[in-house]
C-alpha cells in the first residue's frame, strides 16, 4: 500500500517561515509581521504578503527565501506569493519578541 502524503498545515506553514530572514532588519518575516493570510489547498500555498515599504530592495530575496523554504515542506506541490500593499505595514503588526529586538513600544510607536 503507497504511503499518504503528508498534508501540511497553516502552523507548518508558519513555523518555516521564521526561517525566512529579511536581509535588511536580520529578523524574520512572521514575527515582523509581513504576513497577512495563508490559504492551503492539497499540497497548495498561496501566501499573501507584504514587505515594509513600497519598493523594498529585499522583495525578491524574501519572496525567493519564502518560495524555496516552503518547497521543502513534505506535502507541499505548488508555492504562490502575493504581495500587497493594502492594508500597508505598520510596526504594530510586529510581534513582542521583534518589537523588544528592536525596542519599539509595545503599542508600535
Amino acid at each position: 500500500m503507497p504511503e499518504a502524503t503528508p498534508m501540511v498545515t497553516i502552523e507548518d506553514v508558519r513555523g518555516a517561515l521564521h526561517d525566512v530572514i529579511d536581509p535588511e532588519l536580520g529578523f524574520n518575516i512572521v514575527d515582523l509581521g509581513l504576513l497577512y493570510d495563508i490559504g492551503i489547498e492539497g499540497g497548495l500555498i498561496d501566501l499573501t504578503m507584504t514587505m515594509t515599504t513600497p519598493g523594498c530592495p529585499a522583495q525578491d530575496y524574501i519572496v525567493g527565501g519564502v518560495e524555496r523554504r516552503l518547497a521543502e515542506l513534505p506535502g507541499v506541490s505548488g508555492v504562490f506569493v502575493n504581495v500587497v500593499w493594502s492594508p500597508p505595514w505598520s510596526p504594530r503588526r510586529m510581534s513582542r519578541a521583534a518589537k523588544a529586538h528592536f525596542r519599539i513600544r509595545e503599542d508600535g510607536e
